[in-house]
């Protein structure tokens, strides 16, 4: 299923603050639990996520730091800060808010349209 960008951008901080919640992470391992997560629906690339790991790290949500990995080359690792930590709450709550309104919309939709069906 193609996503529209416009869904991939607006959730795109959510999905990895939440995955950072999980533990310490680089970025293909991110792109990886995404696809994971999604069911292989959602496909992200470097191009799309090395902006978003970006913006987090300057607004202070993640911090980076380098480490080896087991193969012997350096990786750039990302951790969730506090204040990121208290973002992803923020917006999870708005998420629900948008989340269960549409959800009261769809629902109504359902039931006129079986409604009409009788």
């Amino acid at each position: 299923m193609d996503i529209a960008k416009d869904l991939v951008a607006a959730s795109a901080t959510l999905l990895v603050l939440s995955i950072l919640k999980e533990g310490d992470s680089y970025g293909y391992a991110i792109i990886k639990r995404v696809r994971e997560l999604s069911e292989e629906e959602m496909n992200w690339t470097d191009g799309m996520l090395y902006p978003v790991l970006h913006r987090l790290e300057n607004q202070g949500f993640i911090n980076s730091y380098w480490q080896k990995s087991p193969v012997g080359r350096k990786r750039k690792y990302y951790a969730l800060t506090r204040e990121g930590d208290k973002n992803l709450e923020d917006i999870k709550s708005q998420w629900s808010l948008v989340n269960e309104t549409l959800n009261r919309t769809w629902n109504r939709d359902m039931l006129r349209q079986s409604e009409g069906e009788r």
